[in-house]
């Protein structure tokens, strides 16, 4: 089972690719769509270029996204969710099924807490996997999806057994997946 993770953006768009097959999950790759300057519409476009080029190259079964947050200002919010849709519409136009993440949910299978910041997922993504090198945040953000989708997968979310214990003070059940 090949997961593609994505955490959507107008601007940049990070993925992650995880390979569920093994018991343990094995990175593949991971990296960001950079868009390049221009009006919405050619940047949604680029964003949907660069999914289906890696749902080509990579042939994941499965799409994890990030679900919408309401951002600092409502203006990058619709931007934002603009640029999800056309990510999930690319996956459902390759047949994948795709599955939606919160923000908090994310932080929390990753890093035991959903108040997380980027840095601390970084950490834990760079060891989770074993990476030789910390992947740019966005990256991060993308296999960091792309995990929780791994492990909402196998049930261990709703279980409260990732790592062998809980988190301090968290309950799992209170992020299992829709």
């Amino acid at each position: 089972m090949i997961v593609l993770g994505i955490d959507p953006g107008s601007r940049i768009t990070g993925y992650g690719v995880l390979d569920l097959t093994m018991p343990r999950p094995r990175y593949v790759a991971s990296g960001c769509i950079r868009i390049q300057a221009g009006e919405l519409a050619q940047r949604l476009a680029q964003v949907y270029a660069g999914v289906a080029e890696l749902i080509a190259v990579h042939r994941p079964q499965e799409l994890a996204i990030e679900q919408v947050f309401m951002a600092r200002n409502a203006d990058s919010a619709l931007k934002l969710g603009q640029a999800r849709g056309t990510a999930i519409v690319c996956a459902a136009n390759h047949g994948l099924a795709v599955f939606e993440y919160g923000p908090r949910q994310v932080k929390q299978a990753v890093t035991g807490t959903g108040a997380a910041d980027k840095s601390q997922v970084q950490h834990m993504i760079t060891a989770i996997l074993a990476l030789s090198a910390v992947p740019q945040v966005d990256a991060a953000d993308a296999l960091a999806i792309a995990l929780t989708h791994g492990h909402a997968r196998r049930g261990l979310i709703q279980q409260g057994s990732y790592g062998g214990r809980r988190s301090r003070g968290q309950r799992w059940r209170d992020y299992r997946p829709d």
